[in-house]
């Protein structure tokens, strides 16, 4: 069985460090590859009958669907219908004002955009063109609050959950006053907890050391609220792999993100680890 895995998006969103961690993971990966060449180069590959193809990775950029987006819809559909061929597709996404803030930052031309289109004109024209392609996908990837870092350990815990055969468990920390996450499948909010931020010894280390756990372990509420997320976590996690999902992601938040939803992240993780293969955590204030 060969494994395809087509990889689009919004221009800006990640798709060369998608590719980039696939390729680091053994893909045979081509990028900007025309539509209409897409089958022409699976049987190609395939007609090697190399073990280097056994697992694709193509890029699909705007600049060459323009013109027909229905038709990479059509050739999608075909591809799935082959035999000893999975094909996947990946989606990155991001909002506006993100995508706005990485261009001005890295002064890099939107593809679509002309001395007559500006940049925010350009980024809604492409989204509008992969509208479709975002709906057929079967992974959608929110890559506006995550860095480089954290999108190369979604495709990561992705892979895993296609090489064993379940959901990929993603725990995240992160602090309610730098904003909540742009996705996750549940939120928990532990700012009603003991704060180890009031006591000014405590406040210079975070979840994982030693001061912050001896105080946290100590405080009878902390344990309540982490076997309440754990065992609502393992009551639901089963419907989510008979929906074929892809991950899940579970985000605790306490004020600053340091503290207290640092110290749960790791606990679940480690409860988890032991009974489930697919496993990450990401503690978003601390990166």
């Amino acid at each position: 069985m060969t494994r395809v895995t087509i990889v689009s998006g919004l221009s800006g969103a990640g798709k060369s460090v998608a590719l980039h961690t696939l390729e680091d993971d053994g893909f045979f990966c081509i990028d900007n590859l025309p539509s209409h060449l897409l089958s022409q180069i699976i049987d190609k590959l395939l007609d090697s009958d190399s073990k280097l193809y056994e697992c694709l990775a193509i890029g699909v950029d705007i600049r060459s669907e323009r013109a027909s987006p229905d038709n990479m819809l059509k050739l999608l559909t075909q591809l799935k219908l082959r035999k000893n061929t999975d094909v996947e597709v990946l989606f990155l996404d991001t909002d506006r004002s993100t995508l706005v803030k990485r261009y001005s930052e890295t002064r890099r031309k939107h593809p679509l955009s002309t001395q007559d289109l500006p940049l925010i004109s350009a980024i809604d024209q492409e989204a509008r063109l992969l509208d479709p392609l975002k709906a057929y996908a079967d992974l959608v990837v929110d890559t506006s609050a995550l860095n480089l870092h954290d999108l190369r350990d979604v495709i990561r815990t992705y892979l895993l959950r296609k090489t064993r055969g379940s959901v990929a468990l993603i725990f995240q920390s992160f602090g309610f006053k730098h904003g909540t996450p742009a996705s996750t499948d549940f939120m928990f909010d532990v700012r009603c907890l003991p704060n180890p931020h009031w006591e000014p010894e405590l406040r210079p280390f975070d979840g994982r050391d030693k001061p912050i756990i001896q105080f946290l372990e100590a405080q009878p509420d902390v344990r309540d609220m982490f076997t309440d997320i754990r065992d609502f976590v393992a009551r639901w996690l089963p419907s989510f792999e008979d929906e074929n999902r892809a991950y899940l992601t579970v985000s605790v938040g306490c004020t600053g993100g340091r503290h207290r939803s640092v110290y749960l992240v790791e606990l679940l993780c480690e409860h988890f680890g032991t009974v489930h293969d697919n496993i990450s955590r990401r503690h978003r204030e601390l990166n």
